[in-house]
């Protein structure tokens, strides 16, 4: 059982996406990052870096103690070895999967979160991070719909590479990015999009939101 501790964030998002596309048995427990609740001691026994998501996998390979992972890449990586799934054993396809996927955790994902704090969160509004996180986001969109000018998705196959970023794509009008700007990325993420497990995953997150604004 994979016990995964979680709030409806695109990094959140991640790991549902791969545990509804995987099948693995998993538990979800909200942590409210609203309320602070990544602070708790708890939680912080597993993430020490206070943020979400975290998993602690109760049945491990190698059969022994429970084995607890933070940061959402590490997360994908531990569980398609786990699983044998979502990730090439092919060497060179390999290292695809793990580029792309360290692109997004180093780039995608801090960008498009700076992006989303200046231009929404912050409590001044300075134009000039405005425009600089647009920016950078709308680069990195143009990486990624050059990648995809000529494959399905981002690594060949469908893999961890494509479940990390396409979470950080859902907010692009958030972003201030026309997906029409990137032709082969609107492509791809419509595909995603349409995947039965993704939607699933976006539903178990509506389901938890909804629950804590009660």
């Amino acid at each position: 059982m994979i016990e995964l501790s979680y709030w409806t964030t695109p990094n959140g998002h991640k790991i549902t996406i791969f545990l509804e596309e995987s099948g693995a048995p998993y538990r979800i427990t909200p942590i409210n990052i609203g309320k602070d609740e990544q602070f708790g001691a708890a939680f912080l026994k597993i993430s020490p870096n206070n943020r979400i998501p975290a998993i602690l996998d109760t049945a491990p390979a190698d059969g022994g103690a429970a084995i607890s992972v933070f940061e959402s890449g590490a997360i994908l990586q531990y569980l398609a070895e786990k699983t044998g799934k979502f990730m090439p054993t092919d060497v060179r396809k390999r290292v695809e999967v793990m580029e792309w996927l360290f692109w997004q955790v180093g780039g995608l994902g801090p960008m498009a979160g700076q992006n989303h704090h200046f231009g929404f969160a912050a409590p001044e509004k300075i134009p000039y991070a405005i425009n600089r996180y647009i920016k950078e986001t709308g680069r990195l969109y143009g990486v990624l719909n050059k990648r995809l000018a000529d494959r399905e998705f981002v690594a060949g196959e469908y893999s961890i590479a494509d479940m990390a970023s396409y979470p950080w794509i859902v907010s692009h009008e958030r972003q201030q990015q026309n997906l029409d700007d990137f032709p082969h990325l609107k492509r791809w993420f419509k595909t995603i999009e349409a995947r039965p497990a993704v939607q699933r995953a976006y539903a178990v997150a509506k389901e938890i939101a909804e629950e804590a604004a009660k």
